[in-house]
């Protein structure tokens, strides 16, 4: 590390002494480093999530399941449910296999190479968990760090070519003393004062030496490729309801929301109008459609509902006034509102 890269750390420590933001699953700046249990569930939970919408999640989890162990034994069945609503389900299967593999193995391993070894952990999330819990020196670039690093160094090549440049960037100014202080301090520069918008400059440690701030466009990096329009499906799901319940199935194991309660649908393959193949005979009536975003595709899911159809071949009668309970990931908890509104 060269003198102007031992400063930005320097700096940024310094001012992570400060301002660093309180979250459930951190521990103030230069306190031991917290549980690995709790640094791995928040990260895992983070991804592609905000710190406000993982917040209560995190504290439900760690009070119904205080260690590792504890969610380990859990049943797939409540740790989806109490998934539901965070989305990004393969997430969920992959917390549970990983619990109980680092069970199985008497702990959390402390390097890099180790965590990656686990379901579930890929480059991120294994070099977060090393710095932060275990105190050893790791490249940690997520969505935030990315953003500072290539604003600091004024990276031109748009993403996701940009990458290499920006993790050997990133590389050169990760200090060899407080690497997890040095990770969250980057995570909070890029979450509170180097935002997408409107880069808060003249608040930040780094904008003396900020190449993307001396150019006058700071908020054009990272450049990014256009992005492109995501596919659009459409679906029909069936709200089968009479004496205070409603007919609910478990989705397969692999594949979109996997493993979770919801609605009989027809896999949102084809367009329709409502008219399609009800999963048992009976009087339907279209209540309307909800939309939902996923990753790679927008749906428009038609809610069809009866209250006279016969009881598919599969599935299970849910009571209504606990249809909380059932963890229904989000798309049908709005199916479920339209019905029940």
């Amino acid at each position: 590390m060269t003198a102007s890269e031992d400063s930005v750390a320097s700096r940024l420590l310094a001012w992570y002494d400060r301002h660093a933001r309180a979250l459930l699953w951190r521990n103030a700046p230069g306190a031991l480093p917290p549980e690995p249990y709790r640094v791995w569930l928040s990260e895992v939970m983070l991804q592609q999530t905000t710190t406000a919408a993982v917040a209560p999640y995190f504290a439900r989890f760690t009070a119904r399941w205080p260690s590792v162990e504890a969610l380990a034994a859990a049943g797939d069945e409540e740790v989806m449910a109490a998934w539901a609503g965070l989305g990004y389900y393969s997430r969920a299967r992959s917390l549970i296999a990983c619990a109980r593999e680092v069970a199985a193995r008497g702990g959390f391993p402390d390097t890099e190479e180790g965590l990656r070894a686990l379901p579930g952990l890929g480059v991120y999330t294994a070099a977060a968990i090393a710095a932060i819990a275990f105190g050893r020196r790791a490249v940690v670039v997520d969505a935030n760090i990315e953003r500072v690093v290539a604003r600091l160094f004024a990276i031109g090549t748009p993403l996701p070519a940009a990458r290499k440049d920006i993790r050997a960037r990133a590389d050169a100014i990760t200090p060899d003393t407080r690497p997890g202080d040095f990770a969250q301090a980057m995570m909070d520069l890029g979450a509170m004062i180097c935002i997408p918008r409107d880069p808060r400059c003249l608040l930040c440690p780094l904008a003396d030496g900020c190449r993307a701030r001396a150019s006058g466009e700071p908020a054009r990096f990272p450049v990014k490729a256009a992005k492109r329009a995501k596919p659009q499906r459409t679906g029909t799901a069936w709200w089968i309801a009479r004496d205070g319940a409603v007919w609910l199935l478990r989705r397969p194991p692999a594949g979109m929301l996997g493993g979770m309660r919801a609605l009989p649908d027809d896999g949102w393959s084809v367009r329709n109008d409502g008219s399609g193949e009800p999963p048992s005979p009976g009087a339907w009536r279209k209540l309307g459609a909800v939309r939902h975003g996923f990753t790679h595709f927008d749906l428009e899911l038609t809610v069809i509902a009866s209250e006279d159809a016969a009881e598919p071949d599969e599935g299970e009668w849910w009571a209504l006034d606990r249809l909380d309970e059932a963890g229904l990931p989000t798309l049908f908890a709005k199916a479920a509102r339209l019905a029940l509104a």
